[in-house]
């Protein structure tokens, strides 16, 4: 053989990989070869593991999670229908009932005045609640950290098991999950001694509180998250705005009929009908709505919810009223 075909420099063909059957299709997406077992000695990675090959249909069980609907934030869809329910009840009950004085524009600036007030005062209790959990949590948080490192390896054990038995997990995997967790935890605060409080790079390792028998205690054994600083002014914006949008819908028919009695009429009917849009796009957004059925039942409760709300509100002013006069 000559030197050429042994020299450092020369490297092995190039053999392209034949082309994925789906590729037309997914062109965003880089391609995923199937792993479903690796040479003897070498543990393939969880990630890289796929069983398409195996499967009659061929599909890969990553691409059926596109098959799954996406929902808005609980959060957020909670702030929503705080809001707006109150927004729909509160500010019709009230135009309803300073329509009996006769002109809309008392009734205007009554409700106007109600309605900032009450979005002012609704986004402030959405921000103490969401502040009030932020605080409740951090607590909970030292108390449980403090807990973990004063506890043995046998009660930490017996917790884990308390919140994966249910589940259908053995004693042997509890006990090695809360082995590994702690051993997380106490590496984690090691390491966070070693770096001082002065170092910055440290600092930014945000992962580093989600990690460990605490983070682990929290979330799945008493269902508990940190909130963010940004949760309570999203919280105050979303109910606040929620509460004035919907209390403007029953002042509507008011800005155009200069009588009281006939624009109570026209607003009753128009906040009726939102209620019931509203319920249905209510179940929608919190995958209660599963069919025709699931969104009709979704607008019928949103508007019998608030039509008694309202009724009930609007007869007590109706009976106050007739008891002065």
């Amino acid at each position: 053989m000559s030197d050429t075909a042994h020299s450092p420099s020369s490297s092995p063909a190039a053999i392209p990989l034949p082309p994925r059957p789906d590729a037309a299709i997914n062109q965003q997406k880089p391609p995923v070869w199937p792993i479903v077992s690796a040479e003897p000695g070498v543990t393939a990675p969880l990630v890289a593991k796929c069983a398409r090959t195996d499967r009659e249909d061929g599909i890969c069980c990553k691409e059926l999670r596109n098959e799954e609907r996406t929902l808005i934030d609980p959060d957020v869809v909670r702030d929503v229908v705080i809001g707006l329910s109150d927004g729909l009840t509160v500010p019709f009950a009230l135009t309803a009932g300073l329509s009996s004085l006769g002109e809309s524009k008392l009734v205007i600036l009554g409700g106007i005045a109600e309605l900032i007030a009450g979005a002012i005062s609704m986004g402030i209790g959405g921000f103490l609640a969401s502040q009030a959990e932020r605080d409740h949590y951090r607590y909970l948080k030292q108390q449980t950290s403090a807990r973990v490192k004063r506890s043995c390896s046998g009660e930490m054990e017996r917790e884990v098991a308390e919140v994966l038995g249910p589940v259908g997990v053995d004693d042997k995997t509890c006990r090695e999950v809360a082995r590994c967790l702690r051993n997380v935890e106490d590496d984690q605060q090691s390491n966070g001694a070693l770096r001082g409080v002065g170092d910055e790079e440290g600092a930014g390792l945000r992962w580093s509180d989600e990690v460990g028998l605490t983070a682990f205690l929290l979330k799945f054994g008493q269902g508990l998250e940190e909130i963010p600083n940004a949760r309570m002014y999203i919280s105050a914006f979303t109910i606040g705005m929620g509460y004035l949008l919907g209390g403007l819908i029953p002042l509507i028919p008011y800005f155009f009929i200069p009588k009281a009695h006939v624009a109570l009429l026209y607003s009753s009917l128009v906040t009726g009908f939102v209620l019931l849009v509203f319920g249905a796009v209510k179940a929608r957004v919190t995958g209660a709505g599963v069919g025709a059925k699931g969104y009709v039942w979704g607008a019928v409760s949103t508007l019998m919810v608030g039509g008694i709300a309202a009724g009930a509100a609007f007869g007590i002013v109706r009976a106050l009223e007739g008891g002065s006069s």
